[in-house]
């Protein structure tokens, strides 16, 4: 394999871990999020960790997710400063970003958070998919949900 080729193959798998991670956050705001959203972004066995729980399984983090976003009105997710190391052989790969979420809630008002967010992938044969996800908030402003015991979350 020479030098080119492996660039190639380098720049080819950044492009579409890159693209993945656009499409995710995206569709966090404007997506129907069912069990085909999930197999399109999650392994089957796929572990999230987030600010509000963890979730194991891709079943799990679907129910996670639809019950999180079903907290806002709306909300607004951006990814920027893509960073990804592709392993050797293009099986697996690791990939950070800054996050920016902004959560409307159904009063008008806003909860935003930054953050970093990392992740591990398996290539599949349908692409690349998240095995393991972790947000950690840097800074919040606003006030956070409330959870079904009362507390913020």
């Amino acid at each position: 394999m020479t030098t080119e080729t492996v660039r190639s193959d380098h720049h080819h798998h950044h492009l579409a871990i890159s693209t993945l991670v656009s499409r995710f956050f995206r569709s966090l705001d404007v997506g129907k999020i069912d069990a085909a959203w999930a197999r399109e972004y999650f392994t089957q066995d796929v572990r999230e960790r987030t600010p509000i729980g963890d979730s194991e399984g891709r079943d799990a983090v679907l129910r996670h997710t639809v019950e999180a976003l079903g907290r806002f009105a709306r909300t607004q997710h951006m990814a920027t400063d893509v960073v990804s190391e592709v392993a050797e052989g293009g099986a697996a790969a690791v990939v950070s970003w800054n996050a920016l979420m902004t959560h409307v809630h159904h009063d008008g008002t806003a909860f935003t958070v930054g953050g970093h967010c990392r992740a591990e992938l398996r290539r599949t044969p349908d692409g690349w998919r998240f095995r393991d996800t972790a947000v950690e908030v840097i800074w919040t402003q606003g006030k956070p949900p409330v959870g079904a015991g009362g507390q913020a979350e």
